[in-house]
């Protein structure tokens, strides 16, 4: 599950990051705290442009077959076991993969006393999160929607939540933008040596308000009540966002 992350750099810095074209139109603005429904940055290959482009996308994909934008509300996840054969998903993930770059994303865990931590997992060196996503346009406008990939935890992560995003290396971005029909492959989670330079870092529970934003939500805090980080309780399902 990813249903908040962070994602702070400016279009400038994305187009140079990625080789991209900006596609932005000055409108990216950088938040601690995104939400489905926000309109985030993605890195894709633009046809009319001929190269990479920084697009901005609203957070929840929305299908070309869609009656109304409201079915993006609850898109905003795919999982990677089933994205190749979901009517939702599986025509974006042939034709119109994407990179969704990140400083980091939260997840909840809950604690043997029934209340939850917030964790921000980022890399420990500050460098970007890539994502693995999907686009889709919709509509007459057309709306620009896209989708975060997620797999299952694993090397330690699995201990706050048994879902994470799909975090791609960046030796596999080029092969994730590319059209191949081929790409079941990409589809495996992240290796360990991914996963050990990633931290995962306790919060403070104002990221539960989708209102706060701002680098304080992202500082490290001492769990209340605990030493440390407590071993995690078996869990019914995703964690409530609070």
């Amino acid at each position: 599950m990813c249903g908040r992350y962070a994602s702070t750099r400016s279009a400038t810095d994305l187009a140079a990051l990625f080789e991209a074209a900006d596609d932005t139109g000055g409108e990216l603005e950088p938040g601690f705290n995104l939400a489905p429904t926000r309109s985030v940055p993605i890195v894709r290959v633009s046809k009319s442009l001929e190269s990479r482009a920084v697009s901005l996308a609203r957070w929840g994909l929305v299908p070309r077959w869609a009656k109304d934008t409201a079915i993006g509300n609850r898109m905003f996840n795919a999982r990677s076991e089933t994205v190749t054969t979901s009517n939702a998903f599986k025509n974006a993930f042939k034709r119109r993969r994407c990179l969704v770059p990140a400083d980091g994303w939260y997840e909840w865990q809950k604690l043997a006393d029934g209340s939850k931590q917030p964790f921000y997992m980022t890399y420990d060196d500050g460098e970007p999160l890539v994502f693995a996503g999907l686009w889709e346009t919709w509509g007459e406008g057309p709306l620009m929607s896209t989708t975060v990939l997620t797999t299952d935890a694993h090397g330690g992560l699995e201990g706050i939540h048994d879902r994470m995003p799909l975090v791609l290396s960046p030796d596999r971005w080029a092969d994730w933008l590319g059209e191949s029909d081929d790409a079941e492959s990409l589809l495996l989670p992240p290796s360990l040596e991914v996963i050990a330079a990633i931290e995962a870092r306790p919060v403070g529970k104002a990221v539960g308000n989708v209102r706060n934003d701002g680098a304080f939500l992202t500082e490290r805090v001492e769990p209340v009540g605990v030493r440390g980080v407590e071993p995690p309780v078996e869990q019914d399902g995703a964690p409530t966002l609070f």
